[in-house]
C-alpha cells in the first residue's frame, strides 16, 4: 500500500501538465503512486501522460475516462487510490518537492484525518503568500467545528486519511464551488486537523480566467449551501454544528456570493442579491445573534447587510 495517492485530473492543460507532472515524480516522499486522469481531454495532455507513464511506471498510473468534469474526475480517481492518505492536486498547479513527504510525516505524527499547508498564489509571475488559516494542530471536536468559520475552502492544499472516503463522501459533479461544498460536507467526519505553515504547493492562476459574461453556476453557490444544510438534517448533526453552519450560510451568501455576482449586470445582481436575502431569512432568520458575529470586523458588514448596502457594492465594482 501507498503511503500517499495523489489524485491529478486533467482537462485542456497541456501548456500545464509537464510542470506538474515533474514536480509529482520528483516527490522526495519514497512510496507515491499518481493517479492521472485524462478527463476527455481534446488536446495533447494524454501525450504527455503516456509520456510520464512509460518513464516512471511504478509512480504514473494514467486513466482515461469520458470527459465528466472536474468532480467527476477525482470521483473516477478515488475509484483506483490505493494510499493511506489521498491529496488532489490540479493539473495546471505545482507542488514543491518535499510537499508530500513533509505532509505525510505530519499525518502519521500525530494521527491526523486532514493536514494542510499553506500556499504560493501565482499570477502574472508575482508569488503571493496565502495562509491555510489553521493556525495550530486541532484535536477536539469543539476546535474543529470553530475551524470551519475560517478556513481556505479548496481541495487541493491538503492531505486527507482514506477512511474519510469511506462513508461515500466525493465531489458533487457538474457545480461551481465544489471544493467548498466538499469540505463542509466533510467536517462532520474529521475529528482532527494536523498543520504545516509553509507554502507547499504553488497555485498558478491562468491570466484571463475571470470573466465578466453572466454564467448560471454563479448560483451554485446558493444551491451548494442549501444541500449542505439539508445534508446536516439528514445525517441528524444540525442542531450540533449549528452556530457554525448558520455564520457560514450567511458568510457565503451575503459576502462571497454577493461579491461575485456584483461583476454582472445589474437585474442579474439584483436578482442573486433578493435570492440571498431570500434564502438567509427562511433558514437563518435570527443570524444576528450568531455568537461568532460578535467579535468579527466581517460580522458587522453581516449584521448590517441589506438592499441599500448592496448598491455600495454594486457601484465599487462598475
Amino acid at each position: 500500500m501507498p503511503k500517499v495517492s495523489v489524485i491529478v485530473p486533467v482537462y485542456n492543460v497541456e501548456k500545464y501538465l509537464e510542470k506538474c507532472l515533474n514536480s509529482l515524480v520528483s516527490q522526495t516522499l519514497d512510496d507515491i503512486e499518481i493517479i492521472v486522469v485524462n478527463d476527455g481531454s481534446p488536446d495533447n495532455s494524454q501525450k504527455i501522460i503516456d509520456s510520464f507513464g512509460k518513464k516512471y511506471p511504478k509512480l504514473v498510473k494514467g486513466y482515461i475516462k469520458e470527459n465528466g468534469g472536474l468532480s467527476d474526475a477525482r470521483n473516477y480517481g478515488l475509484n483506483y487510490a490505493t494510499g493511506e492518505y489521498i491529496g488532489f492536486v490540479d493539473s495546471d498547479d505545482y507542488v514543491e518537492p518535499t510537499m508530500f513527504e513533509k505532509m505525510y510525516n505530519k499525518a502519521i505524527e500525530g494521527n491526523f484525518d486532514v493536514v494542510a499547508c499553506d500556499i504560493n498564489s501565482i499570477e502574472e509571475g508575482k508569488t503571493k503568500y496565502i495562509s491555510s488559516l489553521v493556525r495550530n494542530d486541532l484535536f477536539t471536536k469543539n476546535d474543529i467545528k470553530k475551524q470551519m468559520i475560517d478556513i481556505y475552502p479548496v481541495a487541493w492544499n491538503k492531505l486527507y486519511k482514506k477512511s474519510l472516503f469511506d462513508d461515500g463522501i466525493r465531489f458533487k459533479k457538474n457545480i461551481w464551488y465544489e471544493d467548498v461544498e466538499f469540505l463542509y460536507r466533510l467536517f462532520p467526519y474529521i475529528t482532527s486537523i494536523g498543520v504545516i505553515k509553509e507554502p507547499l504547493i504553488n497555485y498558478v492562476q491562468r491570466t484571463g480566467s475571470i470573466s465578466n459574461v453572466f454564467d448560471e453556476r454563479l448560483y451554485n453557490c446558493v444551491d451548494n449551501w442549501n444541500g449542505i444544510i439539508e445534508f446536516y438534517k439528514k445525517n441528524n448533526v444540525f442542531d450540533e454544528y449549528y452556530d457554525e453552519l448558520e455564520y457560514c450560510y450567511v458568510r457565503y451568501l451575503l459576502a462571497t456570493f454577493i461579491k461575485n455576482a456584483a461583476a454582472f449586470d445589474k437585474i442579474e445582481y439584483n436578482k442573486a442579491v433578493n435570492l440571498a436575502l431570500d434564502n438567509v431569512h427562511k433558514y437563518f432568520p435570527n443570524y444576528k445573534k450568531n455568537k461568532y458575529l460578535s467579535n468579527l470586523k466581517r460580522g458587522l458588514y453581516l449584521k448590517l447587510f441589506n438592499k441599500g448596502i448592496s448598491k455600495i457594492i454594486y457601484k465599487k465594482y462598475h
